[in-house]
């Protein structure tokens, strides 16, 4: 049962005569549209320079002036504002004091609104609204960051129902724009809070305590394991990033890879370490999207990619998987982020950090990719405290080179992916995300484990 809120200074607030229509209206004839706020891609080429920054629709960090004392219509906004939050260990304080504490425990943390105008756009659309404000300066957390949006996202998770999900499709132009505005911010950026394989997938943590570079190493092994690589055998990988799962299959289990991308810069890496460890002849990165692949291939992988197909290409995806893969034995797996069913991702997120991504429910996957085309699903594994612990190590490095990267791009840039990457990290914690493993086979291939022995203590099979 949800609990009511604990008030500490004053009750809920009904609201005023001033909140009639007319007053409402002119009120929010004050703001910008939110709709045109942050649109565009708006991203230089150089990798320095490619974050798209916001500039005079919000106020500086250094301009910003004292605002008026609260008035009724901004508490009764707030209440508003905390009702989906109720029993959530929070507090949220205005810019002059008032404020409303949304549980009987201490909260994690307080998220401070520093004006009028924040606040209504907050009320307005709740997550665009927070992230932009919390990118601006506009917003601030006293606290555990982490935590009070665990918080949040635990609150709103009982409110959600599945939806369907309507996206602007994601075919080669609009992909290659999504994945450089991305992916292509600099490998010098990326270097800074990655391993040192550049991995920028879930890890796999054998215990909790290992490092990040010992979790990263044991996801390649996990992934080889389940797809019970041999030596001389050809394996395809849709959306290498960096290489480093291409060039981990062709040294460790002597297999022949094509790995495909449309990242200029990760591709650009993935060829240079392939040289320098002598795997070029093995390793061919390959400049294209996930619907050229062509060719043959005892085993398709794809470890971080699905999140960018998008539900209107899936078939396409299942389609290209049928083509490359041996008709009997041939068998594939596919990582993804995922959800329990199907929702649309945070706007927030979409507009500035993974334009064009969607996190798939295993219910819209399923009929394109696999059913479709007649793949026999052999195992799926969800490891979703794995990506929160990934996302953990990744935040910690980020604030240890915070210096660096501010000087790289800008204070908002920093604001917007530390909102990132401890949001993706609670999300993980609340269950608002899921990690899917789904290895797969064509429905006549016999040769299989009798049991998961196999991926612990070496292929038996």
């Amino acid at each position: 049962m949800v609990r009511p809120f604990c008030r500490t200074r004053e009750r809920r607030v009904a609201a005023p005569p001033l909140a009639s229509a007319p007053a409402a209206r002119a009120i929010l004839a004050l703001l910008p549209d939110v709709r045109s706020c942050g649109g565009g891609s708006g991203r230089t080429t150089a990798s320095s320079e490619r974050w798209f920054r916001v500039r005079a629709r919000t106020t500086s960090f250094t301009t910003q002036t004292a605002a008026p004392a609260s008035g009724a219509l901004d508490r009764w906004t707030l209440d508003r504002i905390a009702r989906p939050l109720a029993g959530a260990k929070l507090r949220l304080q205005l810019w002059d004091g008032h404020g409303l504490t949304l549980s009987s425990g201490p909260p994690v943390a307080t998220i401070h609104i520093r004006d009028r105008r924040t606040l209504l756009r907050i009320a307005i659309r709740p997550e665009l609204g927070f992230g932009e404000a919390y990118t601006d300066g506009r917003v601030e957390v006293q606290g555990d960051l982490v935590a009070a949006l665990e918080q949040i996202a635990r609150a709103l998770a009982r409110q959600r129902t599945p939806a369907p999900v309507r996206l602007a499709p994601n075919d080669e132009r609009r992909s290659r724009h999504n994945v450089h505005t991305h992916y292509d911010l600099g490998n010098d950026f990326y270097r800074l809070w990655l391993d040192e394989a550049l991995l920028y997938t879930c890890a796999y943590y054998e215990r909790p305590d290992v490092s990040l570079e010992a979790a990263q190493r044991a996801k390649l092994e996990h992934v080889c394991r389940k797809l019970r690589l041999r030596p001389g055998q050809t394996v395809v990988e849709a959306g290498c990033g960096w290489g480093a799962l291409a060039l981990y299959m062709a040294r460790e289990y002597g297999v022949k890879v094509r790995a495909y991308n449309i990242s200029t810069n990760q591709l650009a890496w993935a060829r240079e370490e392939a040289r320098r460890q002598g795997l070029d002849d093995r390793v061919t990165f390959i400049d294209g999207d996930y619907r050229t692949i062509d060719g043959s291939a005892d085993a398709f992988v794809s470890v971080g990619m699905l999140e960018h197909v998008g539900p209107d290409h899936y078939d396409d995806l299942g389609r290209v998987i049928d083509r490359v893969l041996d008709p009997v034995h041939g068998r594939g797996l596919l990582h993804f982020i995922g959800r329990n069913s199907p929702m649309v991702l945070s706007e927030w997120i979409r507009r500035y950090v993974f334009p064009g991504a969607h996190p798939p429910a295993l219910s819209e996957v399923l009929p394109g990719v696999f059913e479709s085309r007649q793949l026999s699903i052999l195992d799926v594994e969800n490891l979703r405290l794995h990506y929160a612990l990934t996302l953990k190590a990744w935040l910690e490095r980020f604030e240890q080179h915070v210096d660096q990267i501010r000087v790289m791009f800008d204070e908002r840039f920093v604001r917007t992916w530390r909102l990132y990457l401890a949001g993706s990290q609670a999300a993980f914690l609340a269950g608002d995300m899921q990690l899917f493993q789904v290895t797969f086979a064509r429905p006549m291939a016999n040769d299989l484990p009798w049991t998961r022995r196999y991926l612990y203590e070496g292929a038996d099979a």
